[in-house]
């Protein structure tokens, strides 16, 4: 097995939490580099990793065959463009990019360059929505004609990452849980006729957006997604409505914590949501009304990693292609115009 030599390019919770656990287990990669400024936490915890002080002088290694930007948003296209130009396959954490056209742009070079370009949309593997989406395709509901998906957390105080809550391009609730919502939903649904948002701070401190509700309007079907950081009461995660049925989902992936952790990634109970965390599903199957409680999937972040490994290797689909990643995008920037207009604006 030829491994994919893989760089990181931070080394803070994205690439300690979310992405080197997994490139360093799975046996078709190597965690060959990372960018680090003036630290070396990587090498601290990956003896062996090269630590690089310039995107420069990584890009340059020709080592490295595959690039992950994992940078605040406003970096993405600038970081992903240099390492397209440099011959590297790319994977950039969601958000994809600040707009639409940069999204265009990158994704007209990576085919000019030969390279595949994968957006991190890891939500697509939580165990709980991944029961969701199984719910929907096996139609158990009949026709979903309601749907509302939530992000909400608690947390009165502002993030610590400054990018995040400093006005300005990438920054506010929209681009950072936004994307996990819309991606979802795109998911499920498909691209919506069109868009209505509403957005605000919530927290007296936040200089920037902590709410948000954006409804997406399809033929026959409304999908409301909302998130916020003055929810201290978890409501469900998923509340879908059919023509047969309804189903009503915690949002119970335990993963990142289990990552936070440093679980093992082997355990045989990686991903397995508790008990208590059931979906319940109440609708009719073969003239038979039913109320019962539905076991999770197991959620699984590397399958996004098997993925690309297939993807590079095999000549495979990408698990996330670049154009889903500008279809987050064109919603969230209907998004931003439906708020800005205080109208429903078309995607």
């Amino acid at each position: 097995m030829r491994k994919i030599n893989t760089a990181l390019c931070s080394f803070g919770m994205s690439g300690l939490v979310f992405h080197s656990p997994f490139i360093h287990l799975h046996d078709g990669f190597e965690l060959y580099a990372v960018w680090e400024r003036t630290k070396k936490l990587a090498a601290g915890k990956y003896p062996g990793i090269k630590t690089f002080r310039s995107l420069e002088s990584m890009l340059a290694d020709e080592e490295i065959e595959l690039v992950v930007v994992n940078t605040p948003i406003y970096t993405h296209y600038e970081y992903t463009k240099l390492a397209l130009l440099a011959g590297k396959h790319v994977i950039v954490e969601k958000a994809f990019t600040v707009t639409v056209a940069e999204a265009a742009e990158l994704i007209t070079l990576a085919e000019k360059q030969n390279r595949k370009l994968s957006v991190y949309q890891n939500r697509r593997w939580d165990s709980d929505f991944k029961t969701v989406q199984k719910i929907v395709q096996q139609k158990l509901l009949g026709d979903i004609v309601e749907a509302e998906i939530h992000f909400d957390r608690y947390n009165e105080n502002l993030s610590p990452k400054l990018h995040k809550e400093t006005p300005g391009p990438g920054a506010g609730i929209i681009p950072d849980l936004g994307p996990h919502l819309i991606d979802q939903a795109l998911q499920l649904f498909g691209m919506p006729d069109a868009v209505f948002a509403d957005a605000t701070n919530l927290r007296l401190i936040s200089k920037v957006e902590d709410y948000v509700e954006i409804i997406l309007f399809y033929q026959n079907l409304r999908v409301r997604l909302k998130a916020g950081y003055l929810v201290r009461e978890i409501l469900p995660a998923y509340i879908f409505h059919g023509t047969k049925g309804s189903f009503i989902k915690s949002r119970a992936d335990v993963q990142e914590t289990d990552l936070q952790k440093e679980k093992d990634l082997t355990d045989a109970d990686w991903g397995t949501e508790p008990e208590t965390a059931k979906g319940l599903l109440h609708t009719e199957i073969d003239g038979k009304i039913i109320r019962e409680y539905v076991v999770s999937e197991k959620g699984n972040y590397m399958e996004y990693y098997n993925g690309i490994y297939d993807a590079l290797r095999n000549s495979k689909s990408l698990p996330v292609t670049a154009q889903e990643g500008l279809n987050v995008i064109s919603v969230t920037e209907a998004a931003f115009k439906s708020i800005e207009k205080e109208r429903i604006y078309k995607v």
